[in-house]
C-alpha cells in the first residue's frame, strides 16, 4: 500500500505548479487519478509499459480491453488514427472538446482500433498538456464499480493503490461519456452517455459545401455568400470558402462587394483564406470554378475524388465549356455575367442540398 497524495484544486482556474506535480509522476510512470466533465479519469502514461500494466491491475480490468487516449488538441488524433472518415471529423469538430468517445482504427497497431477523447475540463486539459507524453485513462473506479463522480467516491476504492489524486471537486455531467465507432461505413454509438443518439444523428446530418477558387477574393466569395443566403433557414448546411494561390489577409474585391452589397450582403469582413487539408477533408462537397482547379485539388488531396465537381456542372448552361473564368481585371460588364452565371449555378446547387 502506498500514500496516496490528494491535491485540491480550483476547477475554473487550477494552479498549473501543481499539476505539474502530477504531470511529473505519470512521466515516471505512476498513477494520477483526475476530473473530467463526465466522471473521473485515472491516468497512465501510454509510452511506460509498467504503468500500463500497474493500472490493468489496480483497475483488475480485463487485458483485452484497451484503454482511452486522451488528447488537449484535435490534430493528435493522426498521430494515432488512420482513415479517419468524414463523419468522424464532423462529431470531432461538433463535440470535441467534450463528452465523446471516438473508436478509430489504430494506426500503430493494423487489425486494432484506438478510443480518443478530449475532455474539455480544464484540470483535465492541463494535465495533459503538461504531462507531453500520451495518456490513457479509463474510469477512476475499479472494473464493475460505478464510475466515479467526486474524490471521495475516487478515494472510496483506491486510496493507497495509485500515486496522486487531483480534487477538481463534483463533476459537472456526472455521467460517462458517449462512445462511437467511426470505423464502420456508418458510424455506430457503443455507449450512450452524456450526448445523446439523437444529438449525434444530427451532427453526421449535417453538410459542408467548400467553394474553391484561386484568390478566395471574388468567385468563391460569390457563391459562398450567394448559397448562404438561399440556405439561411437551413441550420443543417455550413457554407464557405477557400483559395489556391492565396494572398493573405486580402479582402473580397472591390466589384465583388459591390454586387454582393446589390443582394443585401455584406463581405466588407472576408479575408481570404488557403485550401489546406484540414479544410478538405471536413468537406461534403467541394465545387470549384475550372477545370485547373479540379486537377490541382486531386494532386495535392486525391482523397477528395468523389466529392470534387466544377460548380458549372450544376448550371444549366451547355456552352461545351465547364470553367467560370476569373473576373478580376476585366470590366464591370464581365463581372456582372460571371456573378450571374455563378448565381444559377447556385441556384441548381440549393435544390440538391
Amino acid at each position: 500500500m502506498i500514500n496516496t497524495e490528494v491535491i485540491k484544486l480550483d476547477p475554473e482556474n487550477p494552479d498549473r505548479s501543481k499539476i505539474q506535480k502530477a504531470a511529473v509522476i505519470l512521466r515516471k510512470g505512476g498513477l494520477v487519478a483526475f476530473p473530467t466533465e463526465t466522471v473521473y479519469g485515472l491516468a497512465a502514461s501510454l509510452t511506460n509499459q509498467k504503468s500500463i500494466d500497474r493500472l490493468m491491475e489496480v483497475k483488475n480490468r480485463p487485458a483485452e480491453k484497451l484503454f482511452t487516449i486522451h488528447i488537449a488538441d484535435k490534430d493528435k488524433v493522426e498521430e494515432f488514427a488512420k482513415d479517419i472518415s468524414l463523419e468522424a471529423y464532423k462529431l470531432i469538430d461538433k463535440f470535441w472538446p467534450g463528452p465523446l468517445t471516438l473508436v478509430f482504427k489504430s494506426k500503430k497497431n493494423n487489425n486494432q482500433t484506438v478510443g480518443m477523447r478530449m475532455p474539455s475540463n480544464r484540470i483535465a486539459h492541463e494535465l495533459i498538456n503538461i504531462t507531453a507524453v500520451p495518456i490513457v485513462a479509463p474510469s477512476a473506479n475499479i472494473s464493475g464499480d460505478n464510475p466515479a463522480t467526486t474524490i471521495e467516491e475516487v478515494l472510496s476504492g483506491l486510496d493507497g493503490k495509485i500515486d496522486m489524486a487531483l480534487d477538481g471537486g463534483k463533476t459537472s455531467l456526472g455521467v460517462s461519456s458517449t462512445v462511437v465507432d467511426v470505423t464502420l461505413e456508418k458510424p455506430q454509438i457503443k455507449r450512450e452517455g452524456a450526448i445523446k443518439k439523437a444529438d449525434i444523428d444530427k451532427a453526421l446530418r449535417t453538410k459542408n459545401i467548400l467553394f474553391v477558387c484561386t484568390g478566395n477574393s471574388c468567385r468563391s466569395v460569390m457563391a459562398m455568400e450567394l448559397l448562404k443566403k438561399k440556405m439561411a433557414k437551413r441550420e443543417d448546411v455550413n457554407i464557405s470558402a477557400a483559395g489556391l494561390a492565396v494572398l493573405p489577409g486580402m479582402g473580397a474585391s472591390f466589384e465583388t462587394r459591390r454586387l454582393l452589397e446589390a443582394e443585401g450582403i455584406d463581405v466588407s469582413k472576408h479575408r481570404a483564406r488557403p485550401l489546406t487539408a484540414e479544410i478538405a477533408k471536413r468537406a461534403d462537397l467541394i465545387l470549384v470554378m475550372q477545370k485547373a482547379h479540379e486537377q490541382k485539388i486531386l494532386r495535392e488531396y486525391p482523397f477528395v475524388k468523389n466529392r470534387l465537381y466544377l460548380l458549372k456542372e450544376f448550371a444549366k448552361i451547355d456552352d461545351g465549356d465547364l470553367d467560370i473564368y476569373d473576373p478580376i481585371g476585366k470590366s464591370e460588364e464581365y463581372y456582372k455575367a460571371i456573378f450571374e452565371l455563378i448565381r444559377q449555378a447556385v441556384d441548381r446547387v440549393s435544390q440538391l442540398i
